[in-house]
């Protein structure tokens, strides 16, 4: 890993203005850095050069000759306002486990497999056990998947943030042989969408959970018989990573599109990966939303027509492919230990519009979904 600053010796300055002095020390982010580095070392393969320390990680791309034409595909992310959730409840080793979910499964949509990736972590005080149960969190997800975690930084800024809080960001690279690059050009007429269970409300939302919490009066250590614990542990639950059965389901199956459901919900994510001319009707009675997403609602009068646009509602990935793959799909995900069901099929658009109709998204001119009917709960 790349440096980590550090902050407080704490104390006046006794002839003048000295870095600890400002809030700033520099052991602590040493000491951070020995507490994390075996965790670190220990995603490392024979490909990552250099170790931990450096200013710059290492890799050897000598895996691209076994490519005809090797693409690179690139992600970066946070997870957002969860990590308030964290520190409210001084929980820090998951919150790695949505950082690593939000970027590689992001590059796993194109079909490309995970290399390496890089971590950031600022904070207003820099304490040792908490950064470094941080990026534990960050490297066991990442051994999960796949991916070294090759570089990193943790940045102090007092006066920025409070001692005890901060965000984390990371940035993945992955590679995909060009003639295997998933995406709206391989999408069909006919074509089936899969679901994919999520493990809770993974990363996405929390603005809006944390905002109904609190015109709600619950605190996050209030237990909660629907949930099995309490309103924190719920909170808590780390994103589900999907990366390897997603790569060996592509590798086995006639899949044509991913979609990874994270903000604006399901309907907007799936119709980026969707071609102008088709749209995909989906069932939303096709599963029970779980427990947590309907506390949410209830608590905070919060409309369905808002949750769907901004929960995933417990589909955390979609797979769009061949009708004749969804059996052995099915069955190779369950397998794997990811629930998944058929959502719907896809369509020629008629070009209908409306509130259940979702088109245009994040700045691609796609194609369209259309939801249909009433979840269940």
């Amino acid at each position: 890993m790349s440096g980590r600053h550090a902050q407080p010796a704490g104390g006046a300055p006794t002839g003048g203005v000295t870095y600890a002095a400002a809030g700033v020390d520099t052991e602590a982010g040493d000491r951070a850095v020995e507490l994390m580095k075996d965790a670190v070392r220990a995603t490392h393969g024979p490909a990552v050069l250099g170790g931990v320390g450096g200013f710059a990680g290492l890799f050897d791309l000598s895996v691209v000759a076994q490519y005809r034409r090797p693409l690179l595909a690139t992600s970066t992310d946070g997870v957002g306002t969860k990590v308030a959730i964290a520190q409210a409840m001084d929980v820090h080793d998951t919150i790695g486990f949505d950082l690593v979910g939000m970027v590689v499964d992001d590059i796993v949509v194109v079909g490309a497999a995970p290399l390496f990736m890089t971590d950031y972590i600022a904070t207003g005080r820099v304490v040792p056990e908490r950064m470094a149960a941080v990026v534990r969190g960050i490297a066991a997800a990442c051994s999960e998947t796949g991916t070294a975690l090759v570089g990193g930084e943790t940045a102090e800024h007092p006066g920025l943030l409070g001692p005890d809080e901060y965000d984390v960001a990371g940035a993945a690279t992955g590679i995909v042989e060009a003639d295997d690059v998933l995406g709206p050009e391989r999408v069909r007429e006919g074509d089936v969408v899969l679901a994919m269970a999520s493990s809770g409300l993974h990363s996405n939302g929390y603005s809006l959970v944390r905002r109904v919490l609190e015109v709600s009066g619950w605190g996050l250590e209030r237990d909660v018989a629907e949930l099995g614990r309490t309103v924190g542990e719920e909170l808590l639950e780390p994103t589900r990573l999907y990366t390897r059965p997603c790569l060996e389901l592509a590798r086995a199956e006639d899949v044509h599109a991913y979609s990874h459901v994270t903000g604006g919900g399901l309907a907007a994510n799936l119709a980026r990966v969707l071609p102008t001319g088709l749209v995909a009707e989906l069932d939303r009675g096709a599963w029970t939303v779980p427990p947590v997403f309907d506390l949410v609602r209830r608590l905070g009068d919060v409309p369905w027509e808002d949750l769907e646009r901004t929960l995933n509602l417990g589909v955390g990935m979609v797979a769009v492919l061949a009708p004749d793959a969804v059996d052995r799909a099915l069955a190779m995900l369950g397998e794997r230990g990811v629930p998944a069901w058929v959502l719907g099929t896809v369509h020629a658009d008629d070009g209908a519009r409306g509130p259940d109709v979702v088109r245009g998204t994040k700045g691609v001119d796609g194609g369209a979904v259309r939801m249909r009917g009433a979840y269940r709960v």
